[in-house]
């Protein structure tokens, strides 16, 4: 693909891909870097793209799981590894069972698989509905289900 013919086609979607990453992203830096990210993958890429019928839905979709990535990435940087001690006076021993109890689920959630470890933490820790979850995972909606109870089971039987 020529130059010229990566501009016509890709380069003229720069304003539509931002709104597109900021309406998922919600911050005007995440999404042209969002963007930029893209171009630079399209063109590295850009003689694979003569095949592409609809350079827009392309565009779309691979920006889609990118700032997708983000927000995964951008969650788990949020979230420490550990928690902090608790500063409650009180009997020693209760606060060690405590922090043991929190060790053991914070493990049994690590061992979990990707996507049930997403949906999890999506419902439970950040409290978001069935549908905000399918929207933002791409998941369908009986399959997430599933998928959240599949991981409440082995949690219970890890824990």
């Amino acid at each position: 693909m020529t130059s010229e013919r990566f501009s016509a086609e890709y380069l003229s979607l720069a304003e539509t891909l931002w709104q597109v990453a900021w309406y998922i992203l919600e911050d005007d830096a995440e999404a042209e870097d969002a963007v930029q990210e893209l171009y630079l993958r399209l063109w590295k890429m850009r003689d694979a793209l003569d095949g592409i019928r609809n350079p827009k839905a392309y565009c779309i979709t691979l920006l889609r799981n990118r700032c997708l990535d983000r927000l995964r990435q951008r969650r788990l940087v949020a979230r420490p590894e550990t928690l902090p001690e608790p500063e409650c006076p009180g009997a020693q021993d209760e606060q060690i069972d405590v922090r043991e109890r929190l060790d053991k689920v914070l493990a049994a959630i690590k061992s979990l698989p990707d996507r049930q470890r997403e949906v999890l933490t999506l419902r439970t820790l950040d409290g978001l509905s069935y549908e905000e979850i399918a929207r933002r995972t791409g998941t369908n909606y009986l399959t997430l289900r599933v998928l959240l109870s599949q991981a409440r089971s082995k949690l219970k039987k890890l824990i």
